[in-house]
């Protein structure tokens, strides 16, 4: 069952990115020939508005085939009125920047779906207490709830690791134990601990850990707009960095995830429920948004930079470095594609 949510979630993700190439093409005036979720082999396909819609046995990507682009060959053009080939750079652009776009578009619709239904979040109810540490020495206990720090009033954890970072000097804690409210004075330490990224870093801490207790947030129309716009601004400044910090050596390769990985990160947010689904679904569409915007010849964001060359120079690139620099883009992709799985199976046998 959960192989299958993570096909469906997918296929999902895969379809919207294509269909927003589509409708763009169709908006430019190029004729789309084929649009294909999966590759390889077809196992169902119908035609209608003049396009074969099909869907292939490999369910790893998919693609919108227009006249006259063609990836497998790019010296195949064509030069008729409903060509890609005949359209400007910018328009090229437009239709090559509109499936990254759909996916953005598409992760901020389910977080706003998320919002509406109300996400749940950590509250301020510490669980350990790390011995020695700030909250140790100032008498902090588990099953705490922080009610406010400096007078701020403290409604999610979130909020209160950010006050403790940027703290300058001590801290008054008002608590709430077993009934009654207490106020606790302390001063964070910066403390050698890991982020997200496993990059050892340090920041001001107190040494405490969250309970697990979370609550559901209850927004309003505006605040539900706002959680949509910060979370996808979020999913996308997270995934640039961690692309950044592979390119450059910063996280290793061996923390690249392959379709191993989505699938069981669907399977758990399965079992979790359908909010974690969409939670992970919108974190996936951003990913597949960003990673197609990459500069490398196979995807979107390749086609974008021989268009932008194209655009600067007044002159297309040559049809020799067209075809060295594809092919070295299917190289570089099906070589991260490799690595992902790799990784998986090393982490599948521990």
């Amino acid at each position: 069952m959960s192989f299958l949510v993570s096909l469906l979630v997918l296929s999902a993700l895969i379809f919207f990115h294509e269909l927003g190439h589509y409708f763009a093409a169709r908006a430019m005036g190029v004729y789309v020939q084929v649009f294909s979720i999966g590759f390889g082999r077809k196992v169902a396909s119908f035609h209608k508005w003049g396009t074969e819609w099909k869907i292939a046995i490999i369910p790893l990507g998919g693609y919108v085939k227009m006249k006259g682009q063609d990836d497998a060959d790019p010296t195949k053009k064509s030069y008729d009125d409903d060509s890609y080939n005949v359209k400007t750079p910018l328009q090229k652009i437009f239709i090559l920047l509109a499936g990254p776009l759909a996916n953005f578009v598409l992760a901020f619709v389910l977080y706003f779906v998320i919002a509406l239904g109300g996400p749940n979040i950590l509250s301020p109810v510490i669980g350990n207490v790390v011995k020695d540490s700030p909250a140790f020495v100032a008498g902090l206990e588990s099953n705490d709830t922080i009610r406010s720090i400096n007078a701020i009033p403290i409604t999610t954890w979130k909020e209160m690791a950010k006050i403790i970072e940027n703290s300058q000097g001590s801290l008054t804690f008002e608590i709430e134990r077993a009934g009654f409210i207490e106020h606790k004075v302390l001063t964070p330490a910066i403390t050698e601990t890991t982020n997200m990224f496993k990059e050892v870093i340090q920041k001001k801490m107190i040494g405490i850990g969250s309970a697990g207790v979370s609550h559901k947030l209850e927004l309003s129309a505006s605040e539900t707009l706002s959680y949509a716009t910060e979370q996808t601004a979020f999913a996308s400044t997270l995934i640039f960095t961690g692309v950044k910090k592979l390119i450059v050596g910063e996280v290793p390769a061996k923390e690249l995830g392959g379709i191993i990985t989505i699938v069981k990160l669907t399977s758990d947010a399965t079992d979790a429920g359908w909010m974690s689904v969409l939670f992970f679904a919108a974190l996936i569409s951003v990913n597949l948004g960003v990673l197609n915007l990459l500069p490398i010849p196979a995807l979107d964001g390749g086609h974008i930079m021989f268009n932008l060359y194209e655009f600067l120079f007044r002159r297309e690139v040559s049809e020799a470095i067209m075809i060295k620099l594809t092919i070295a883009g299917w190289v570089i992709l099906f070589g991260l594609m490799g690595l992902g799985i790799y990784n998986d199976i090393n982490r599948l046998m521990g």
